[in-house]
């Protein structure tokens, strides 16, 4: 029988934010390669098997575990998948990203690099993938992301941040600068600014993320227990108290030896698969070898560096398509309304305008027609507006040019347009 402990009491919640923030301390470094989605679904075939017999364990001292973690070394597979409900984001985010298509027309002058993190990682939003990571300290890390008839790697070695698509034979080449110094020390110096790096890629970075939402609105648990990659685990709960949010909980399998989380699942209150899941199929502390961070183009590959793709405006820069600067101050009026698992980020839309509509004449009928069945009409005290849906984050963007977004309910985007 697996063992289980009751959700802690309340007056834990100050122990339990410690924790969590002593947690954020001691991250595995591969956030250098991380994904843009925080949106993986369930895979329930993920190694885990059995419920290993392991001591009781409180909600306090398991997150406690966490935080003395400082998994620095390890090597290993991680199978993550997306399930949104929205159709694969790969072109769109390469848009986005300001970055290059993928495939061998993506390094076309004025079109960025197919290696360019930003753009190519962006795939992993949507879909099921495998990728193979290890880490070494603070300095060195790899992510390959295994694909049937290529890979996409990325390296940081020391003072030099790779990525290499092998699809494309085209390799992309950043300085870091800040590599081996204090935070003050590199901080704005490097070419690599711009990589994604805050991201997660590993169960830990998911579970840091989710333990940052740890407060008085928040049910902490330990529920049995796992066995993942091979290794005994806890299972460790962790779900909103109020009624309203998308999110049913989170679960964090971790692992009893060395308090490195092997698994992360997010499930979404409706029920059905998880939204997110993330977890190692394969995982090794020991030291990888030094070989597994060396990289150089292989003959014939093109080599973007880092300074010239910014400088032919192959990176975002805040600009739409004909150049004109992006105006933050346009976005006026950003606050956000409730707490915890129900916050709900308002803003204004510029010039104070709902969508386009085929009556103003600014979109074709059959563009509407695409538009209105993406979203739902609603009305309330506020007017009327649309909400747009995922399996996670709803957003309404009413007729007057509001919009209220949050990973709440359709119902709970109304009551907060109508107050």
């Amino acid at each position: 029988m697996a063992p289980y402990e009751p959700e802690q009491d309340t007056s834990e919640t100050g122990e339990l934010r410690v924790g969590r923030r002593k947690a954020a301390r001691y991250v595995v470094p591969i956030a250098v390669a991380g994904v843009a989605a925080a949106t993986i679904g369930l895979v329930p075939a993920l190694a885990t098997s059995g419920d290993p017999d392991l001591p009781k364990i409180s909600a306090q001292k398991l997150i406690e575990k966490i935080a003395a973690s400082d998994t620095q070394q390890l090597s290993g597979n991680v199978k993550i998948s997306t399930d949104l409900g929205l159709p694969s984001m790969g072109g769109l985010a390469g848009g986005f990203a300001g970055g290059g298509g993928s495939g061998a027309d993506g390094g076309e002058e004025g079109k960025g690099s197919a290696a360019d993190p930003k753009s190519k990682l962006m795939e992993l939003a949507s879909g099921t993938h495998t990728l193979r990571v290890a880490a070494d300290g603070q300095d060195k890390q790899k992510v390959s992301v295994l694909e049937d008839a290529a890979e996409y790697s990325l390296i940081h070695n020391g003072d030099d941040v790779w990525a290499y698509d092998s699809a494309s034979n085209e390799a992309y080449h950043a300085k870091d600068a800040g590599a081996g110094k204090g935070e003050a020390e590199g901080k704005g110096k490097d070419a690599s600014k711009d990589l994604p790096k805050d991201v997660p890629a590993t169960p830990k970075d998911f579970a840091e993320q989710a333990l940052k939402a740890v407060d008085g609105t928040t049910s902490v648990q330990v529920d049995g227990t796992a066995q993942v990659a091979g290794r005994d685990a806890y299972r460790l709960v962790v779900k909103p108290k109020q009624s309203g949010s998308t999110i049913g909980q989170i679960t964090v399998a971790v692992d009893a030896e060395t308090g490195t989380p092997l698994k992360f699942t997010l499930t979404p209150a409706s029920g059905g698969a998880a939204v997110v899941d993330a977890g190692f199929t394969k995982v090794d502390f020991g030291k990888p070898s030094a070989s597994t961070f060396d990289f150089t183009p292989p003959k014939g590959a093109k080599v973007t560096e880092a300074d010239e793709h910014a400088d032919r405006g192959g990176d975002f820069k805040g600009k739409d398509q004909v150049g004109k600067e992006f105006d933050k101050g346009e976005l006026n009026g950003l606050r956000v309304i409730g707490e915890g698992w129900n916050s709900i980020a308002e803003l204004k839309l510029p010039g104070g305008q709902g969508l386009p509509t085929a009556g103003s004449g600014d979109v074709p009928p059959d563009a509407q027609k695409l538009l209105d069945s993406l979203g739902d009409r609603v009305s309330g005290k506020f007017g009327t507006g649309t909400v747009f849906s995922t399996r996670l984050i709803n957003a309404l963007v009413t007729d007057d040019g509001k919009v209220y977004v949050g990973a709440v309910t359709k119902d709970a985007l109304v009551k907060a347009a109508n107050r």
